[in-house]
């Protein structure tokens, strides 16, 4: 549980309706806000002294009432700072810090039934800056149907984007565009920009709660504009009273590494609100999935039934010689006959087909010291799931098995709704965005129904991380990305630079449940990955995930014993991350301390350029000497062709300031383990 170690701040105190300004705690980021000679509010940001983002405008339109856009004056100016020290229950790194400074500006706009108020509130990092909207409870807008915001990103000049298309039909699973600035059409964030001073930024949201979430629209040049995702409605937010909005983000830094140690999403979220989370374990886990994946198995009845009885002791045998701690299992519940993608109307989350034994499968695992991973589809119907999700969770509870996998695979982005609200008793069956409103509020929920079975969630098809973690730290992990997956449905699926344009992109939101660890190299009809032998051991390093899966097929995982071995004993939970060597969209090198031994671990992921790099060990604890336990690609080894295969094995002795030299093939990677000699 978060706990607060270091707290320092001061009170706010009013100002003269002048222009407002603040500063990071370094003082190398500057923020102003003002209005314009209409009344139309802005923002401009600077660091060191140079424009990063000009003016910016903000406001918003509703479906219903007069836009708040022009016609505001400022009618008060708070500023504070907060300097504080925080606990993560599991994550990259066990402590976090929260030091900031804040300005607070409230605004008053004149419209036909009376005057509106509006807060809009900054806080600067050393290493970013967010800011969100506060309505107050007022009668001159007692309901915010909100059209869309007018929140824009004037960036300051070209450069190059990281991103890939928002609003489209397949969610976030995307292979990541690269291009100019100037030429991104509407994107999903996180987008990741380097300027071209070299400035290197990322624009994301925090906090997405009771809202619909923001895609990111280029208006003209490198002028962006706040999307919000459509609802059924016609509103796309539908707000009663005071509320606030999520957090607009935007990470600032010299470098790849600024970009990728940096916690400003986490900071601006609420502490911990469930209290104890300790029945969730940070773990490795493997299941019974990349069989259904590749058609091997099916999800459906049948010859080729995935989830047997048989098949998951199996498992469970294989799981608990080889220390991994659980076993996911998909297909074993009632619904999957038939058409159930996009569809989902025939789910049950209680009763399982006649040749899975459910409570012998659990009972089995336990003695075993294994525990089962459960899994509910949904097909997209969030309204099916939520009649029936409390009965999922009970039975979980009652046997045992402390996580979940949820799923939403739909076509076209849509999930389907009974109605509009949550709250409101259902009706008719609508389709909803999968990162509008109503999904986001249905996430919540059943974050907090399986909070209450002790139950955590790592969930596919998503809606995107916003940090959320922090509040609710049973949401441990999630796709919104495109995964290992596609590499099972066809040569080269995706490619060889796409686990490293995550790093710098995707994985700036949170942990991805990316399933690595398919040591055979290849999908469906024995197409090959995109990736060495070393790079699938590197991924663990560079795509983190509290939960890691060995995704291959168990025969698989037994034929190559020295890279089990090390997935065996690569960690899933963190004390310290660094990136201490990469650059966005080109290759990515981690060291990460385990959070419950002395062992460091280094290793991550190249794009398709080979590369020789020089690592650096200033990390590790002056005076020791560490066994360095080194997977490598091999000569001559490339993801082009069989020579994927080849790896390399080393050890050496390594000492704090020592430098190592580490060739990455194409599509490779390396991962190496650092063990304090006694």
């Amino acid at each position: 549980m978060a706990r607060l170690v270091l707290a320092a701040l001061l009170a706010t105190t009013a100002v003269p309706a002048l222009a407002g300004s603040v500063d990071s705690p370094d003082g190398r980021i500057h923020v102003t806000v003002d209005t314009d000679q209409d009344g139309v509010p802005f923002y401009t940001v600077e660091r060191d002294g140079k424009a990063v983002l000009a003016k910016s405008f903000l406001g918003f339109n509703f479906t219903d009432a007069e836009p708040m856009r022009r016609g505001f004056r400022i009618e008060q100016e708070t500023t504070a700072t907060a300097d504080s020290k925080w606990e993560q229950p599991w994550g990259e790194r066990q402590w976090v810090r929260d030091h900031h400074n804040e300005l607070a500006v409230t605004m008053i706009q004149p419209s036909t039934k009376g005057e509106r108020h509006l807060t809009v509130r900054f806080r600067v990092f050393d290493d970013g800056i967010g800011f969100r909207y506060e309505f107050p409870d007022q009668a001159s807008l007692p309901v915010a149907n909100i059209a869309d915001e007018l929140t824009e990103f004037n960036i300051a000049q070209d450069g190059k984007a990281w991103w890939i298309p928002g609003g489209d039909w397949n969610r976030y699973e995307y292979l990541y565009h690269e291009t100019p600035i100037s030429s991104v059409g509407m994107a999903h964030t996180p987008i990741t920009m380097v300027l071209g001073d070299g400035t290197h930024v990322s624009f994301h949201e925090a906090a997405l709660v009771d809202y619909s979430g923001m895609w990111f629209r280029r208006m003209e040049g490198t002028r962006f504009r706040a999307s919000l995702a459509p609802s059924s409605r016609g509103a796309k937010v539908v707000r009663k009273g005071a509320f606030d909005t999520p957090w607009r983000t935007i990470r600032i830094a010299p470098d790849a590494a600024g970009l990728v140690e940096n916690d400003l999403e986490l900071n601006l979220n609420e502490p911990n609100k469930l209290g104890d989370v300790s029945y969730f374990k940070p773990q490795k886990y493997i299941g019974i999935w990349w069989g259904m994946i590749r058609g091997d198995w099916t999800w459906a009845q049948g010859p080729n039934h995935g989830a047997t009885t048989a098949r998951s002791k199996q498992y469970i045998d294989f799981a608990a010689k080889h220390r991994f701690s659980g076993v996911l299992i998909e297909g074993w519940n009632e619904g999957w006959d038939g058409n159930w993608f996009g569809n989902g109307r025939d789910f049950s989350f209680t009763k399982a087909y006649p040749d899975f034994d459910i409570k012998a499968v659990t009972d089995y695992a336990r003695k075993k010291g294994v525990q089962i991973i459960g899994h509910h589809e949904t097909g997209g119907n969030i309204a099916v799931y939520e009649k029936q999700m409390d009965a999922g969770f009970a039975l979980d509870e009652q046997l045992g098995i402390h996580l979940v996998k949820t799923g939403y695979v739909a076509d076209a982005g849509n999930l389907i709704s009974c109605n509009a609200d949550i709250h409101d008793p259902c009706g008719d069956e609508i389709f909803e965005w999968h990162d509008g409103q109503r999904s986001v509020q249905h996430h919540l929920a059943v974050l907090e129904d399986a909070a209450r079975h002790k139950v955590a969630i790592d969930s596919h098809e998503p809606v995107k991380d916003t940090g959320l973690r922090r509040t609710y730290p049973n949401w441990v992990a999630r796709e919104g990305a495109r995964g290992q997956e596609y590499n099972a449905w066809a040569k080269f699926a995706n490619g060889p630079g796409h686990e490293v344009n995550l790093v710098y992109t995707r994985m700036l939101a949170g942990p991805m449940d990316f399933t690595p660890g398919v040591l055979s190299l290849v999908g469906s009809n024995g197409q090959p990955i995109a990736s060495t032998e070393a790079k699938q051991l590197g991924t663990y390093l560079a795509i983190y995930s509290p939960i890691q899966m060995a995704a291959d097929f168990i025969e698989n995982l037994a034929a190559h014993p020295k890279e089990l071995a090390f997935i065996e004993q690569v960690p899933a939970d963190w004390a310290e991350s660094h990136l201490i060597a990469g650059e966005v969209g080109e290759y990515a090198i981690f060291a990460r301390k385990d959070r419950n031994s002395a062992d460091w671990y280094v290793g991550g992921v190249n794009n398709a350029t080979a590369r020789d790099v020089e690592l650096g060990f200033d990390f590790l604890e002056p005076g020791k000497v560490y066994t360095a336990t080194i997977y490598k690609d091999g000569p001559g080894a490339t993801y082009e062709t069989e020579a994927r295969f080849n790896i390399a094995y080393d050890t050496r002795k390594i000492r704090k300031g020592d430098k190592l030299p580490l060739w990455l093939a194409p599509g490779g990677g390396a991962a190496i383990r650092l063990t304090p000699d006694k």
